[in-house]
Formats: C-alpha cells, sequence, structure tokens
C-alpha cells in the first residue's frame, strides 16, 4: 500500500512516500480501516523530530489519526461490521489502511464525508475536555490560544455556545478567521497579557485555554485572573515552559490543568464517553457542524508538515490517499 514513511527523526523533510508498505491486521479489539481522510495534527510534527513524549521511532508509518471504511474486524469486537464508516485514534494514518481500538473508533456522524469527521475525536473532544476541565461558566471571560488552528476553532465555538465572552489569540493575518467563528475579541499573540487586562479592566481571564507553549504559556499565566483563574494545557507547540512552586505561591496564584486527551480516553473512559455524547448532541443543536479540513494529496505530506511547523497553516488540515 501507499503510505509516508518517516526515515529519521530530523523533521518533516525526512518523511518519504513508499508504495510497497504491508497492508495491517487488525489484532483483537481493533478494526482495520480504508483511510479515506488522514487528519494533519501538530503533534504529527513533533514526533517527526523526536520530541513527542512516547512516540515512535523512525523509521515508522506516521500519523495517527483517520477516517474510514471499516474492511475488517478483528476477535472480540462488536458493534462494527464491514461498511462502518469511523473516525478513530491509531498508528500509521498516512497510509491506504490503517489499524483502530475499536473501543475508541466513533461513528461518522450521518450525512458527513469521512473527511469531515476529522477532528471528532481529536480537536472537538479535546476542546471540550478543556472547556469541562476548566469549569467554564456563562459570564465568564475565556482566552482561547492559537484560536485559528483546529483545536482553537472548535473551543472558540464551544466557548461562545456555552455563554462566555470570548477573546482569541492568533497573528494578524489570521484575525479575520478567527472574528468569523463569533470570537469577541482577537488580539495579536504576540500581546496577549497586555491585551486581556485591557480587555477585562485589569481582572485576568476566567479561564485560558493553552496549547501554544513556550513564551505564549508564560503570557497565558500573566492573563490569567489572579486566585480563581484557570488555565488549561493541552498543547507545547512552542516548545516547553515551566512554572514553580514559587510562582504559583507569589506571581501566579491559578490553578493549572493538564489534559491530553489520549491519556483521558484511558484514565478516565467515563468521561470519554460523557464527552462524545456531548459532542454528539452539539452536533444536532448546529454548534458543531461539518468542518471543513483543507486536504491534500497523500505525497504533499511532507510540505504540508513542515507548513504547520512554521505556522502558516489555517484550521483543520488533511491528507488523502
Amino acid at each position: 500500500m501507499r503510505a509516508l514513511q518517516q526515515t529519521a527523526l530530523t523533521g518533516p523533510r525526512a518523511m518519504r512516500l513508499i508504495t510497497d508498505a504491508p497492508a495491517p491486521t487488525p489484532g483483537r479489539g481493533e478494526v482495520l480501516i480504508r483511510v479515506g481522510a488522514a487528519g494533519v495534527n501538530f503533534a504529527d510534527v513533533m514526533q517527526t523530530r523526536g520530541t513527542y513524549v512516547g512516540g515512535p521511532r523512525a523509521p515508522y508509518i506516521a500519523g495517527f489519526e483517520a477516517a474510514g471504511e471499516v474492511v475488517a474486524v478483528g476477535p472480540g469486537v462488536t458493534g462494527l461490521e464491514p461498511g462502518d464508516h469511523v473516525i478513530g485514534i491509531g498508528s500509521g494514518a498516512f497510509a491506504e489502511y490503517m489499524v483502530l481500538p475499536a473501543t475508541g473508533a466513533a461513528p461518522v456522524p450521518a450525512g458527513w464525508t469521512d473527511e469531515q469527521s476529522l477532528g471528532l475525536v481529536l480537536n472537538w473532544a479535546t476542546a471540550l475536555a478543556a472547556l469541562r476541565l476548566g469549569r467554564v461558566a456563562a459570564g465568564e471571560t475565556v482566552l482561547v490560544q492559537a484560536a485559528a488552528g483546529g483545536v482553537g476553532q472548535a473551543a472558540v465555538r464551544m466557548a461562545m455556545h456555552c455563554g462566555a465572552t470570548v477573546i482569541g489569540t492568533a497573528s494578524p493575518d489570521k484575525h479575520d478567521v478567527v472574528r468569523a467563528l463569533g470570537a469577541d475579541h482577537v488580539v495579536d499573540y504576540r500581546s496577549v497579557a497586555d491585551e486581556v487586562l485591557r480587555l477585562t479592566a485589569g481582572r485576568g481571564a476566567d479561564l485560558v485555554l493553552e496549547s501554544a507553549g513556550g513564551d505564549a504559556f508564560r503570557a497565558a499565566l500573566a492573563a490569567a485572573r489572579r486566585i480563581t483563574g484557570r488555565v488549561v494545557v493541552y498543547g507545547m507547540a512552542g516548545g516547553e515552559a515551566t512554572l514553580s512552586n514559587r510562582e504559583l505561591n507569589f506571581t501566579h496564584p491559578i490553578h493549572v490543568i493538564g489534559l491530553h486527551i489520549g491519556i483521558l480516553s484511558q484514565a478516565a473512559p467515563d468521561l470519554f464517553t460523557e464527552l462524545t455524547t456531548e459532542l454528539a448532541a452539539l452536533i444536532a443543536a448546529g454548534v458543531y457542524p461539518p468542518g471543513r479540513a483543507v486536504v491534500h494529496d497523500l505525497a504533499d505530506g511532507p510540505k504540508v508538515l513542515a507548513e504547520l511547523e512554521s505556522r502558516t497553516t489555517v484550521g483543520k488540515l488533511a491528507l488523502r490517499p
């Protein structure tokens, strides 16, 4: 089968299209899908550089998010059969076929294409989990870092639906994208803390959804409301950042919550089920519309990941085998 193989942990340019990769076989509790569309995420970039904790070692078939048609089921699988279309997370998504854990495979919503469902169990589930763990409430101010990205766009829509005042951060060329989502304010990511404090009369944001990492993480801490403010961290696109117990005592007395949707699904499966149920309700209410991924051919994968790494992309990206 056609697949994208990461040959070395030196970045997206070390990714190669191969045509003789062996098709995987589903094991117990797994399903084999014919990939209709594979999602491209910043975690894919991190994996190409060996900075993703627990990530694969080269050489490996890249990608981990895909939607497609079930073509075979492994022993012990119930509720899924060939012909069903599902979206899920596994290994080797940048290929014509991949294996998914059956328990984590969600049905593609009725009337949606495979590519329209990308982000259901990753971007939208992460955004919803961040809002729930952050205890969002109507009337609060929510700061969404990287609001033009896949998770960011989902978070803006859902925070607005919850009745929050939403401030989104983005580079100036992406401000119109965030405004079109309904955000109340859009600020430059390079002046986050000052702008948030100005917009909130010095109080700060009640909830900050932080995925930018690096210096932006420090700005997120400064933008959060003291004592009652919450910062949910679910990404580190800009690199690592640290927070000391001294700072939590004196400089940033706030609540900091870590989130990784894959770990959540394993450690708190009941909560993950609640999230997927709530997502279905959001779809029915029109809050979560069919996705509009920018789709590229599988062979363009290295170029697409390089552009994502350089922060020149907007919204959800996908590859079609």
